[in-house]
């Protein structure tokens, strides 16, 4: 196998070793970084190991900041692409070792997820992040290239929308679902590249075989972690007061939705969720005003 040439950015170069089989490994030195003879000295090294047809994982060990192994990382990724032809490269690190992370992050690998208890360091199972590249992806000194990567790692929080549904008698329109006891509004979670409103329009015409016209939002509200969801914001929209006759005109689909009534505002305690019997009679009550809230209690603020 013919050994890899030196590769260089004009601060860096990667002195490549003898190739070890399914392993490329290269010596890393910086040219500010001499001996008393003058002569570079390594740094450390980085290594691209294939770990199956096309792939490899890329490991480094280096001194020098975490700006040299992003430089470091950013050579490798264009050797193994151009001059190995791989066609992913991996990253795997502890989720608890932050620096190491932003170095994958900086050098233009995506996180792709966390593989929980895939690692045994000293006796205990560890999460391993995993951080991906393909050749195609945009240079992370790019605009493009930089908001995927920032993508990657930002929150990504759920919406819900949900839509208060009244009579002319004061009543909600609530659903009885087939997952759980508590009474639920018509509605549920937005889906990527949907916006909220037209959320909640396919949720009521998947649910109720009909897509009442929303007149505007009654309240926002921030749900904290409950019963292994992750955090959301909620936005609850005003499907309007119609006759109590327009239940007749709803065809619950039989599946999630099992059926569906109107209650009044006295009777939510003892068939909704606690997060439901705190804000649906408050919002019922004053319909007319917009509701900021978290946790289903209105936001309060301190005067400075």
């Amino acid at each position: 196998m013919t050994a890899a040439q030196p590769l260089s950015d004009g601060e860096l170069t990667l002195q490549p070793s003898q190739p070890n089989g399914q392993v490329t490994s290269f010596s890393v030195e910086h040219h500010e970084v001499v001996d008393s003879t003058g002569l570079r000295e390594s740094i450390g090294t980085v290594e691209v190991r294939r770990t199956s047809p096309g792939t490899g994982l890329v490991t480094w060990a280096l001194e020098g900041g975490p700006g040299a192994a992003q430089q470091a990382l950013r050579l490798v990724a264009e050797y193994a692409f151009g001059q190995l032809g791989l066609e992913r490269l991996q990253v795997e690190v502890d989720p608890e070792l932050h620096s190491s992370a932003r170095v994958a992050i900086r050098s233009g690998f995506r996180r792709e997820g966390v593989l929980r208890g895939a690692a045994l360091v000293d006796g205990e199972r560890r999460d391993v992040a995993v951080y991906g590249m393909r050749p195609g992806d945009p240079r992370p000194d790019t605009v493009t290239g930089w908001t995927a990567l920032m993508d990657s790692v930002l929150p990504k929080k759920r919406v819900i929308a949900h839509v208060v549904v009244r009579d002319t008698g004061g009543r909600v329109l609530l659903c009885q679902v087939s997952y759980k006891k508590d009474l639920e509004l018509p509605g549920g979670v937005v889906e990527p590249d949907e916006d909220p409103a037209t959320g909640a329009t396919r949720e009521m015409e998947e649910e109720l075989g009909t897509a009442l016209p929303l007149l505007g939002v009654l309240a926002i509200d921030w749900l904290p972690r409950w019963e292994g969801w992750g955090d959301a914001v909620e936005i609850l929209y005003d499907g309007g007061v119609h006759d109590p006759s327009l239940i007749d005109q709803l065809q619950p689909d039989g599946f999630e939705i099992k059926d569906v009534r109107w209650h009044a505002p006295d009777e939510l305690a003892a068939l909704v969720s606690p997060l439901n019997a705190r804000r649906l009679p408050m919002i019922l009550a004053t319909p007319d005003q917009l509701h900021n809230l978290s946790n289903g209690s209105p936001i309060t603020s301190s005067a400075g």
